[in-house]
Formats: structure tokens, C-alpha cells, sequence
């Protein structure tokens, strides 16, 4: 176990994760000690408008995935239309790997809540939900108590804060599909459909949610919201770089020592996170890992001091994504992870378009068949082309996430699959898990 230096544990910077490790602190009279709804009290106090400007100045970037600007986003949301608005809160955390925002919602489920009432406040709406995934049961009753917490002492209902703002809110438990993690795909089972992602345009900015105006951010994003009104937008830009300010809660597992949630300055490398983290486990050294989860290209050991921010993880071919960092070692096979990677979004295509649909089916059995020493030279071929027909072609991002890990690991480990194919490795899957693999 390494130690890390004054400079490296500089980096850690505590703000959404600030209060975990209180006691009690997901119950309200610990997030009133510790800065609780101060923030809410000097947003009513401000205009709407200053405040979604606000949120544009401090440059906060959307921590689902996308990196799309907040700010940006919020301000899309058409004013004096006549339509309800909507905020709408993406907790659907589903993707292999990532767990920032279940741990966010168990520990400091107020932040999320006092967030959600300052970004509705700012584009107007009088409604919003946060929509939770199923299997999460034990995040999922935290957050309703502190949504009832928050009703008992005016912070939620009518007239809150004696501000003459009116919001209610309502936690929304999904079935468990990763499909409904698509913005789209979460309002249609918001409102009872089947969570399928819909053609756009038209965008939820002016047709999201009951046909009305919405706005769909994670939960990351939103619990943001309140460090920012308190500290201002020049204290947030303190932190992570120019195009992408403030701190990134960082998810670690795998190979390493100490896995869990660090969160730091973004901008922060793989090198650092590691020595953090205590390091790689012994006996194992560093050989691929993912940046932003199963859905993001993998990168390999020469990526250590690449930046983890948007622009940086962009430039080395990959995507920051939710900053799910699984760290793999000389002893993971990538051939083997990709296929396991590769059943999950296979098994959770909704199957509305034909490109994910059928591309994953068959993927899933070439991977098969090389994995049992089956394989052929032009398997390699068929599945960079099965890619092909599915990156920009499949109806929502559910497609293109599954190519990536398959592209990225021909890349970097082409090797392993010609060892797979030519009998250098042994097999790693019998003819019974071949069954309706040819």
C-alpha cells in the first residue's frame, strides 16, 4: 500500500461528499448544521433568472455522462408559455461500475432534495421528481424521508419559506430498466409507458414530460446546485480546470486496494486516483480501465496521467461518462470483460431499433465463440463491422455505449483475441455456454 503525497491528497475536494461520514447525516437536523437549505433561503431571495445565470457563470457541466452545460440547459426552458413546468431528476443509476449517485442519495439525500427546490425555483416549475431506480430500496427510503422531512418543516408544499413559492415532489421507483437512464426513455415510464427512448426533435426542453417543458438532470448535477449558490460561481471555478470547473465524485473498483468514492478536483489523473487508493492490489499491475463506466472506450496503462475531465479523457479517445473508474490488471482478460459488458447491454436493449436489437444478439454470440476457442480470423472483422451498422445508427445512446468497449479492446488488445483464436489461451467458456452462439 502506497502513501500518497501531500499534493496528490490536495486534490481530494470534499463538497457533495462533505457531510457522508456525519452522523445521522442523512436526517434533517444534521444538514441544517451543517449549511443545510442556507442556500434555498438566499435563492428566494434572488430573481429566477439570476440564478440560472448564476449557474451558467460557474460553468457546471451535467455529471450524468454528457457534460452538457446546466446553465444552458435550464435557460432553454421557454418562459410565460402557459404550460406547467417540470424538473425532472435522473436516478436511475444502473451502468456496470458507476455508484456515485445511490451513495450521494443514502448519505446526504438533502442535498439532492434542497437542490431540486433551488433548480425548480430557477426555471419555474411548481412540480418535479426524482425518478429512482427500483432495486435501489434502501437510497429510495431514505430519500422520501428526507422528502417528507423537508414538507414538515416548510421547505416543501405551499408558500415555502414564506417565499410565496408553491413545489411539490415526488420519488419515482422504476422497474429496473437501464434503458430508462435515457432522458426520453425515463419521462415515457415516468408516465406510465413502456421506458422506451422517443424521436427527437421535438426536445424536452419544450416537449418533455407531459408534453411540457422539462428538464432532466442527474443527481450529481443537482445536488451541485446548492454549493454554488452559497460559495458563488468564482469559488466553484477554483476547483477542475477551465472548460470543466468544480469537483467530480470519482467511483474506483477493481484491482486497488482501498475502491470506493473520491471525490476531487476534476482534471485529476488515473496516477493519482491509485495512489489515493492505496494503489494496485499486490501482485498486480495496471493493464486497462475504463474512465466513465462499461459504456465509455477502455484505456490502457499509458493513459495514467491523462486528465480526467471532459476535454482531457475526449482527447485520449474516450469519454469521462459517470467517472465509474474500474481499474483492471495483467491478470483481467479484456476479451472476456468486453464479452460479460456486452451480455449486460445486449440483455438490456430495449429493442425498439433494429441496429441494437440484432447487433448486440449476434455480438454477444461471436464473443461467444471466441471465448471457446471457436473463434476465427474473420470474427474480428464481423464484429468491428456489426459496430459499424450500430454507433450512429441505433436509436439512442444504449447502442452506441455497447460498441465501445468492443472497438476499444481491438484497439489496444487485438493480441488477445488472435491468442483466443490461434489456441495460445485456453478457453474460457465450455461448448454448453457455446449454445446458440453459431
Amino acid at each position: 500500500m502506497t502513501t500518497p503525497r501531500p499534493e496528490t491528497v490536495a486534490k481530494l475536494t470534499p463538497v457533495l461528499t462533505k457531510r457522508w461520514l456525519s452522523p445521522d447525516a442523512w436526517r434533517i437536523g444534521t444538514y441544517e448544521q451543517l449549511d443545510g437549505y442556507a442556500a434555498l433561503r438566499k435563492a428566494l431571495k434572488a430573481h429566477p433568472d439570476d440564478l440560472i445565470q448564476l449557474i451558467k457563470d460557474s460553468g457546471l457541466r451535467g455529471r450524468g455522462g454528457a457534460g452538457f452545460p446546466t446553465g444552458l440547459k435550464w435557460g432553454f426552458i421557454p418562459q410565460g408559455d402557459g404550460k406547467p413546468h417540470y424538473l425532472v431528476v435522473n436516478a436511475d443509476e444502473g451502468e456496470p461500475g458507476t455508484c456515485k449517485d445511490l451513495p450521494l442519495m443514502t448519505h446526504d439525500p438533502h442535498a439532492l432534495v434542497e437542490g431540486v427546490i433551488i433548480a425548480s425555483y430557477a426555471i419555474r416549475a411548481s412540480r418535479a421528481y426524482i425518478y429512482i431506480r427500483g432495486e435501489a430500496v434502501h437510497a429510495a427510503r431514505r430519500l422520501r424521508n428526507a422528502v417528507q422531512e423537508a414538507y414538515d418543516r416548510g421547505y416543501l408544499g405551499r408558500n415555502i419559506l414564506r417565499s410565496g413559492y408553491d413545489l411539490e415532489l415526488v420519488v419515482h421507483s422504476g422497474a429496473g430498466a437501464y434503458i430508462c437512464g435515457e432522458e426520453t426513455a425515463l419521462l415515457d415510464s415516468l408516465e406510465g409507458f413502456r421506458g422506451q427512448p422517443r424521436l427527437r426533435p421535438p426536445f424536452p426542453a419544450t416537449h418533455g414530460l407531459y408534453a411540457s417543458p422539462t428538464v432532466v438532470n442527474n443527481v450529481g448535477t443537482i445536488a451541485s446546485v446548492p454549493p454554488i449558490v452559497l460559495g458563488g460561481a468564482d469559488w466553484w471555478k477554483t476547483m477542475g480546470t477551465e472548460k470543466s470547473s468544480g469537483p467530480m465524485i470519482y467511483s474506483l473498483s477493481g484491482r486497488i486496494v482501498n475502491p470506493g468514492q473520491y471525490e476531487c478536483s476534476m482534471g485529476v489523473t488515473l496516477r493519482e486516483l491509485l495512489e489515493l487508493a492505496g494503489g494496485m492490489q499486490p501482485g498486480h499491475n495496471l493493464r486497462f480501465w475504463t474512465p466513465g463506466g462499461s459504456s465509455t472506450p477502455l484505456l490502457a496503462a499509458e493513459h495514467l496521467d491523462v486528465p480526467l475531465d471532459f476535454e482531457g479523457v475526449a482527447a485520449a479517445g474516450s469519454i469521462l461518462g459517470t467517472t465509474a473508474t474500474q481499474i483492471f490488471s495483467d491478470q483481467d482478460c479484456p476479451v472476456y470483460a468486453t464479452y460479460r459488458w456486452l451480455e449486460f447491454y445486449h440483455h438490456e436493449s430495449c429493442g425498439k431499433c433494429t441496429p441494437c436489437r440484432e447487433g448486440n444478439y449476434w455480438m454477444v454470440r461471436v464473443y461467444r465463440r471466441i471465448l471457446a476457442g471457436q473463434g476465427t480470423h474473420e470474427d474480428l472483422d464481423t464484429l468491428l463491422d456489426t459496430c459499424d451498422n450500430i454507433l450512429g445508427r441505433s436509436f439512442c445512446g444504449l447502442g452506441d455505449g455497447a460498441t465501445s468497449s468492443v472497438t476499444s479492446s481491438l484497439q489496444y488488445f487485438k493480441q488477445d483475441y488472435l491468442d483466443y483464436i490461434e489456441g495460445r489461451t485456453a478457453p474460457k467458456l465450455s461448448d454448453k455456454q457455446l449454445v446458440g452462439a453459431h
